[in-house]
């Protein structure tokens, strides 16, 4: 498979035509992933455009590819929506990564009232270093689209969202199951995955989420870690959905 690359000036640019990789990405491209003359690579915009190229120019400051095919792909609709809590140490950072390989569109970190790890004063730090997260996972997974990552959202954001969302919230006690539900029609809504923290969601969250509108629907009869949960559902998802 071609390696992938992201860069703006993919998004208009056209068979015949020459695009220029520069800085971070040009590095990446000619001195870590080695590419060479003549290589085949894709390129996109992280926004749908996907080309095809082959290089013709490659250095650590500029990589150039001459681009061969251009296809514009849709955007998923009805869209996977993933709620991750904030989460100590590294275990919410492995739930992005991998729910953006599995094909989540859109992340929103959570300030649950159980999360041991608190953004209050980071942040803008905690949004750039998800962002670069799900970056190079879309990259590596070679999407044409980069989910996006939202502001740190509280529980009263998700019950807001939970009135114009389909929102299913994993709870391991639900009586529900998520293959159950999973294949339910959205009427066009985002499907929202809220996977709650190393402590769980606590009942006041949960009641008032399910007030809402919200669905608590279990994975199966086993607990699964904050860093897990997530990606298993998408997994779920995305064979019930038709995407897999």
């Amino acid at each position: 498979m071609a390696l992938h690359f992201v860069t703006d000036e993919a998004g208009g640019a056209q068979p015949g035509e020459t695009v220029e990789l520069t800085g971070t990405e040009a590095h990446h491209a000619a001195a870590v992933r080695r590419v060479r003359v003549d290589e085949a690579v894709t390129l996109g915009d992280g926004r749908g455009t996907w080309l095809s190229g082959v290089v013709t120019a490659a250095s650590p400051k500029q990589v150039e590819v001459r681009v061969t095919g251009r296809e514009v792909v849709p955007a998923p609709s009805p869209r996977f929506v993933l709620v991750q809590a904030l989460a100590k140490g590294d275990r919410d950072e492995l739930a992005v990564q991998a729910a953006t390989e599995l094909g989540v569109d859109a992340i929103v970190p959570w300030q649950a009232s159980r999360s041991v790890s608190r953004w209050d004063a980071k942040a803008d730090k905690g949004l750039a270093r998800w962002r670069t997260i799900v970056r190079e996972a879309a990259k590596q997974a070679h999407r044409a689209w980069i989910p996006e990552v939202d502001t740190v959202a509280r529980t009263a954001d998700l019950v807001r969202l939970a009135e114009t969302s389909l929102v299913l919230v994993l709870e391991p006690s639900a009586s529900d199951r998520l293959t159950s539900v999973a294949a339910e029609a959205s009427d066009g809504r985002d499907v929202v995955l809220v996977v709650g923290p190393e402590g769980g969601i606590a009942p006041e969250e949960l009641s008032a989420l399910a007030d809402a509108g919200a669905r608590l629907v279990r994975l199966g009869d086993t607990v699964l870690r904050t860093s897990t949960a997530g990606a298993a559902a998408i997994s779920v998802l995305s064979a019930a959905h038709g995407r897999w």
